[in-house]
């Protein structure tokens, strides 16, 4: 077969449609200037004039910081010649981006005006939310008219509900709910004045609870506690089926008001280290230095968790080298990870079926060397009615990486 002739040879075809030909080129649009309108034109000195008299209003020429910034002024010069501080400075420009947020967001007019005056301030305290939980906190604050402290506190409630699943009465409070999360930040006070017996204290941190929660179920849970009707501590504890399983936040310890102090075990040391582990330490004096009745190597220091907020003697902490000897199932990277078991020894007697406790590998101590958490159900079918201890909780080591994708998790 003889090939086409070059008078016959296809040419290729080009589409010559106006919308395809619009795609080949896209001339560079530059972003939109965060200045206003009126202060796009102006020269440095002009720039510095507005600053210095603060000329309009605080979102306006907020831009103009970042502005001179680019120019080579230093926040420190910048101080210098419009007595606006460095901390105000930061202040004034994330929340002019916070205050843009928020409108992208499609804040209501009316709630946006509320921060005209002074809202730098305030939306500077809200800046590590998400753009949803920003709206719905700007709402909530122009609501009960929030100054800075209180839109702090509103902001670290929001943010650090959801690692708190392992709280009493979690469950209760609704985390979409601004209102809702800072009630649960006053609970949980409030349950650490009463483990410290200061009751006054307690009940103040209790109507601070009252004055902002939103949903029914949490009041309910507030006015029950309030009134005497909530689960006692030791209930809670008892009528759980589950452990919680929470992996520590960095810096966790350093927030909270009340920490918990016990022994550190090697599960390889059997029971030897578990049964001569000191039973009760406390802090003492002025300054709270922390006594124990015995000398011991190992310590570790947890926030005051209600698993084991009460716990007043007979606590410790076991450390495994991995989660292999946890009774449930877990996906495998967490299966590598070590862990600390924290055991009530006073708490003895398998009673409870759906309960977990701290025994020798073979359950009597027959078979594997070493220690494991095992079901009381478990133990009961194999004879066994003594352990070692109760467990309450099982701890995780923080991550490093990421702290804020640190995981709180409940088996």
């Amino acid at each position: 077969m003889m090939p086409p002739s070059s008078g016959e040879r296809k040419q290729p075809q080009f589409s010559k449609s106006p919308q395809q030909q619009q795609h080949l080129y896209q001339p560079f649009r530059p972003p939109p200037s965060p200045l206003p309108p009126k202060f796009r034109n102006l020269d440095t000195n002009s720039k510095l004039e507005v600053l210095q008299n603060r000329l309009g209003l605080w979102y306006e020429y907020a831009p103009l910081i970042p502005s001179l910034t680019s120019e080579g002024f230093t926040p420190s010069t910048l101080e210098e010649i419009t007595g606006i501080s460095g901390v105000e400075q930061n202040r004034l420009v994330v929340g002019a981006q916070v205050r843009e947020s928020l409108i992208e967001s499609k804040l209501d007019q009316e709630t946006l005006s509320f921060f005209d005056s002074g809202g730098a301030e305030l939306l500077y305290e809200i800046r590590l939310l998400s753009a949803r939980q920003r709206a719905d906190a700007a709402s909530f604050m122009v609501r009960n008219a929030f100054d800075a402290k209180q839109a702090q506190d509103l902001a670290r409630a929001m943010k650090d509900y959801p690692r708190r699943r392992v709280d009493y009465g979690w469950d209760k409070f609704n985390g979409d709910l601004p209102g809702d999360c800072l009630a649960f930040l006053f609970f949980r006070l409030a349950i650490e004045h009463a483990a410290a017996g200061a009751e006054e204290l307690r009940m103040v941190a209790m109507e601070k609870a009252l004055e902002v929660v939103e949903s029914e179920n949490a009041r309910t849970l507030l006015v029950e506690e309030i009134e005497g009707k909530g689960v006692a501590k030791e209930s809670v504890i008892d009528n759980g089926v589950t452990v919680p399983l929470v992996r520590m936040k960095l810096g966790e310890v350093a927030e909270s008001s009340i920490v918990v102090v016990l022994p550190v075990c090697k599960a390889e040391a059997r029971e030897f280290e578990v049964e001569a582990a000191p039973w009760e330490c406390g802090g003492v004096g002025d300054f709270g230095v922390v006594e124990a009745e015995k000398d011991w190597r190992r310590w570790v220091v947890f926030p005051g968790w209600q698993p084991i907020a009460g716990l007043e003697r007979g606590g410790v902490a076991v450390s495994f080298k991995s989660g292999k000897l946890l009774p449930w199932k877990e996906k495998r990277k967490y299966k590598e990870e070590p862990v600390l078991v924290v055991a009530d020894r006073g708490r003895k007697e398998v009673a409870m079926d759906d309960g977990f406790y701290l025994v020798l590998g073979g359950g009597n101590g027959s078979n594997d060397e070493g220690l494991k958490v095992e079901r009381g159900l478990t133990l009961k079918e194999a004879g066994v009615e003594e352990s070692l201890g109760m467990v309450l909780l099982v701890v995780r080591p923080p991550r490093w990486e990421d702290e804020d994708t640190q995981l709180i998790d409940d088996e």
